[in-house]
């Protein structure tokens, strides 16, 4: 992971300088971490949504696909329950699965056994969709890391596994959003 902007961004070496110059409390170690993690996990969204964009579908809507696929068979969530999952209000998973329903990535049915709750259930079709996006995330992902052993990789692993523990301790309500993105 170089220190390569992007377009129009500075360097972390450049961004770091400029912390330092306008707040000297500034551990540069700790920065340079946390905004290499910010920068990577950005591109990597945008990187994503490029390959969702080349299946038809939207990252929000590859969310609903995993959340239903990780419930596992017969992947049948309630709109709250995905709601809740993806960190989002009632109205914009509405509104999502709505879009998504009309797409044949789900379908929206009254549950037989209990007419007031509703049932979304991946179609055949969102079932492939995740699939193919899984395919492409694959590639993307050991390209990656190509350039990292099998030990660097294990180290990696552990050293950021360590820290997404440590944020959902002491942030145990941040799984979702501060505002619906869609």
């Amino acid at each position: 992971m170089g220190d390569t902007p992007g377009p129009s961004e500075p360097t972390l070496a450049e961004q770091i300088a400029a912390y330092q110059r306008e707040f000297q409390d500034l551990d540069p170690q700790v920065e340079k971490i946390v905004s290499a993690l910010g920068r990577l996990n950005r591109r990597m969204n945008v990187a994503y949504g490029r390959q969702t964009a080349t299946l038809g579908i939207s990252n929000a809507e590859w969310e609903v696909l995993k959340a239903l696929v990780l419930s596992g068979a017969p992947y049948q969530m309630g709109p709250g329950e995905l709601a809740k999952r993806l960190g989002l209000t009632p109205a914009a998973m509405t509104h999502r699965i709505d879009r998504m329903v009309g797409e044949g990535l789900v379908t929206r049915d009254r549950d037989e056994t209990n007419r007031v709750r509703v049932i979304v259930e991946l179609t055949s079709e969102g079932r492939e969709k995740w699939l193919e996006a899984m395919r492409l995330a694959t590639v993307f992902e050991e390209e990656l890391l190509q350039d990292l052993s099998a030990d660097e990789r294990g180290v990696l692993d552990e050293l950021l596994t360590r820290l997404l523990r440590r944020v959902e301790h002491a942030q145990p309500d941040a799984g979702g959003r501060l505002t619906d993105l869609d």
